[in-house]
């Protein structure tokens, strides 16, 4: 008797990988094109995607899908391929595949089926995949997503279209020993249910496919359909890129395989864009392949070529009956009700953006810093509904900027338990209040940030932070300012108005950051004007 736990494979791997990567990898790294080349040219991306559904057991068997247990320890003798299993449909990832679906705007298919796509890897142990080729899920639908633009300093919206949804079954994963000159088979993550996502190539660069992936993680956690944990390859990403002049044809395309990062989706397509480009403008072609993405170098590798089309014998999946749902006001007592899962979507990113916007006035890169984190948008919402009159401009600043910005600084983690309503709440409160301004603020989280267990009021008042509102003690301070510093007065005067800036940062310094500063530069152009009629 076999062990499923036990079970491993080898293979030797093919030197020629070997001999090209290594011969790529040594290649200069230096591809950027000058802009007069690349104005001559446009990128065109499309990408797919492929997301582990969130579901506890597998596509086609009952064996589990929990990340990190123990080499092939969730292994069913159906995954393993053994002589006389049966595929049996989990409805639950059906259902998980469907609210995506609905959640982005797709055409649901009332019958679909499952086919085989024949090809021999060595961690697809029957040597096909149980997969949607001919008639999927569901069909069309779009996603609406927001891209930085760095260059402009502001946020586009663009729109991608959906080809298709299908469910198919993962492959295992090889474990390669490189010392040894094999690898070894894990098949944990064979038959774990996934959704392909195929979008159509209607993309322009790397900053657009890293914004629609992100977008895509937003709503697939949103529906709870994916956790898109890419870094344990629950979501995965494969980029289609070719470039054209402008009014062209689609030039020849490479696919860029298993992209597990945000960033190295961006960094992939806009160093291939580059690459392609290059070759083009000095009178080279470029080929039909599949390359791989070597973060160490920054730069695409060549894997294999598609000059010749696999042939992957697709056939209907005998062992499986034509999957049903009904689309209909009277559902059927069998089959998955598409209109109550559409009933149960709850409110989707780009929605809650604009209401955002709308209900508080909120900026854009506010909106979007908090969609982005699902707790600063849970606190956001905690603040504003716990205190009637809270400012929610104010809330979110305090949440996007300074919060983050300990949590960027590796000072503090979001699930720290002093991030709370009350903590937040207070702080703001402080703010808004007048109390203090917003230096002392950031003084105050830090305190928190480092284990001071004291409430924002109580540091406040131990520590000497509140806020100087007094107008005779600000108005002698600007005097003394003014006084001072003669030649920053002149170049005020001689209309430089930045220098009315670095007087009121000399008050602030002076005051050690306490001083009521909206009220100072108010006193400050009293005194200058005075000064000035003299």
């Amino acid at each position: 008797m076999v062990t499923l736990s036990k079970l491993s494979f080898t293979f030797v791997r093919c030197p020629s990988f070997i001999r090209n990567y290594a011969a790529i990898h040594n290649q200069g790294r230096d591809l950027a094109c000058t802009k007069n080349k690349t104005s001559e040219w446009e990128g065109v991306v499309g990408l797919e995607v492929h997301a582990q559904i969130n579901s506890v057991s597998k596509l086609f068997s009952g064996a589990s899908t929990f990340f990190g247990s123990n080499v092939n320890g969730n292994v069913s003798l159906f995954d393993a391929a053994a002589p006389g299993t049966l595929p049996v449909l989990n409805k639950k990832a059906v259902e998980l595949g469907l609210v995506t679906a609905l959640a982005l705007t797709c055409n649901i298919n009332p019958v679909s089926f499952f086919d085989r796509k024949h090809y021999f890897y060595s961690d697809l142990p029957a040597g096909y995949q149980i997969t949607q080729q001919r008639c999927p899920l569901a069909v069309g639908g779009s996603i609406e997503f927001p891209v930085w633009a760095p260059s402009k300093n502001k946020f586009y919206s663009r729109k991608s279209k959906l080809k298709q949804i299908q469910l198919e079954q993962d492959s295992g994963k090889s474990l390669h020993d490189d010392y040894l000159n094999r690898s070894l088979i894990d098949l944990n993550r064979a038959g774990i249910p996934l959704m392909e996502l195929v979008f159509e190539p209607d993309l322009s660069d790397g900053e657009e496919a890293a914004a629609l992936v992100k977008e895509l993680c937003l709503i697939l956690t949103r529906i709870q359909t994916c956790t898109c944990r890419m870094e344990e390859g629950a979501l995965r990403v494969d980029a289609n890129i070719s470039i054209r002049r402008k009014g062209e044809p689609h030039g020849t395309r490479t696919e860029v395989k298993n992209l597990g990062s945000i960033r190295a989706v961006a960094n992939a397509v806009d160093f291939e864009i580059g690459r392609q480009v290059n070759k083009l403008s000095n009178g080279g072609s470029v080929e039909n392949e599949t390359r791989g993405w070597d973060a160490t170098s920054s730069q695409t590798v060549p894997m294999r070529d598609k000059e010749v089309k696999m042939d992957y014998r697709f056939m209907s999946e005998p062992n499986l009956p034509p999957l049903r749902v009904s689309m209909s006001r009277q559902p059927h007592n069998l089959l998955i009700d598409v209109a109550s899962l559409k009933n149960s979507l709850p409110e989707l990113p780009n929605t809650t953006r604009d209401r955002l916007m709308n209900e508080y006035g909120l900026s854009q890169i506010f909106t979007n810093n908090l969609v982005n984190e699902e707790i600063l948008l849970a606190l956001f919402t905690k603040l504003i509904n716990s205190k009637e009159g809270r400012d929610p401009k104010i809330s979110a600043q305090i949440l996007t900027i300074e919060l983050m910005t300990l949590v960027n600084k590796k000072v503090t983690s979001l699930d720290y338990f002093r991030w709370d309503r009350d903590t937040i709440g207070e702080v703001v409160d402080l703010l808004q209040d007048n109390r203090i301004n917003l230096a002392t603020a950031q003084t105050v989280m830090a305190e928190i940030a480092n284990a001071n267990m004291d409430t924002p009021n109580e540091i406040v008042t131990k520590l000497g932070l509140a806020q100087i509102s007094d107008t005779e003690f600000i108005e002698n301070l600007c005097r003394q300012v003014v006084e001072s510093n003669p030649f920053l007065v002149k170049q005020y005067s001689n209309g430089k108005n930045k220098m009315f800036n670095a007087l009121l940062g000399l008050i602030a310094r002076q005051s050690g950051n306490r001083v009521n500063m909206k009220l100072a530069a108010q006193i400050m152009k009293n005194v200058l004007s005075k000064n000035a009629a003299k």
